[in-house]
């Protein structure tokens, strides 16, 4: 049984939670060490095609990468988003879920629930 992907940052409180959430309900999914093994940009292309977002909704703001790299100019394209994420991991929003050929962002941790109905 698929049980699906978590990317997943053991140190961060929501992707904890989330994981959590999950093995209440049984469900052990394939852990993705994201930040040891980014996903290659077309990972991260198929990952937002099942989110239903673009990439400046995967990023998160707040880390220092994105001001060092100048990320907030809104004139920079998906491919330019889709790049520093895959090159700099700590940018990509988590936790990530994908089941069943859909994905959700777990913020917060209890939105990796809505994949399971």
């Amino acid at each position: 049984m698929d049980h699906g992907r978590l990317f997943h940052n053991p140190r961060c409180s929501k992707s904890r939670g989330a994981l959590e959430l999950l093995r209440e309900r049984g469900i052990e999914p394939a852990i993705v060490p994201y930040l040891e093994q980014p996903p290659s940009p077309a990972e991260l292309r198929a990952l937002l095609q099942l989110l239903g977002i673009d990439a400046r909704g995967l990023l998160r703001t707040g880390e220092s990468e994105y001001n060092d790299l100048g990320l907030n100019d809104p004139t920079l394209s998906d491919k330019a988003l889709i790049a520093a994420m895959s090159a700099h991991p700590r940018l990509i929003e988590r936790p990530i879920f994908v089941h069943n050929g859909r994905a959700v962002i777990g913020r917060p941790p209890e939105r990796v629930l809505e994949l399971l109905d």
